[in-house]
């Protein structure tokens, strides 16, 4: 599989159900790692709805010997998350309700996207950390990218993402002992 760049080569050709596989495969995902910045499983929608809009509208270059697909997607991600929080810094007004509404959208996605009962305690205690931590671990653990792709998304260097995560894993480890459980793949 090559995550998705033959799709989106077969979409830069004219083929549009390229852009649909892209979206099918990598939707979810996507929408949980943006929900990470915005903390708001509705601008995380959004947020994912631009990126798609931006492949499909300004159709960028994708170079396969710099990143896996996967990985330029999700920075691409990363950066419309950015500039949304930049344009969105003062708004910040949501009602009790709509914030119930909220948690309980965002757990019905999320349990449905992690199956393993072990990966649903590990994510509630990640979701404890800070963002930096949390944005870390879920690309390393639920997407799997290597260190040096996580890098590439977050816009560090190799050794720092190694430090980011042995500090991420620290910080998950305290949160899991502080509610009983241990998680040993850590």
């Amino acid at each position: 599989m090559d995550n998705g760049a033959s799709s989106y080569r077969r979409f830069l050709e004219g083929d549009d159900a390229g852009l649909v596989e892209i979206i099918r495969d990598y939707k979810d995902g996507l929408i949980l790692y943006l929900n990470g910045y915005a903390s708001n499983i509705h601008v995380a929608e959004e947020m994912t709805e631009d990126v798609f809009v931006k492949l499909g509208i300004k159709r960028p270059k994708y170079d396969e010997k710099k990143a896996s697909f996967k990985t330029w997607l999700y920075t691409i991600g990363r950066n419309v998350a950015i500039d949304y929080l930049r344009r969105n810094r003062r708004r910040h007004e949501v009602s009790t309700e709509e914030l119930q509404d909220l948690a309980s959208e965002e757990n019905s996605l999320e349990l449905s996207y992690i199956w393993e009962e072990q990966k649903i305690v590990l994510h509630k205690a990640i979701r404890k950390l800070k963002a930096e931590y949390q944005q870390v671990l879920w690309l390393s653990y639920f997407e799997e990218f290597s260190n040096k792709e996580i890098a590439a998304i977050m816009k560090k260097s190799v050794r720092g993402v190694e430090s980011l995560l042995y500090r991420a894993r620290l910080a998950v480890k305290s949160e899991l002992e502080k509610e009983g459980f241990e998680y040993e793949e850590l």
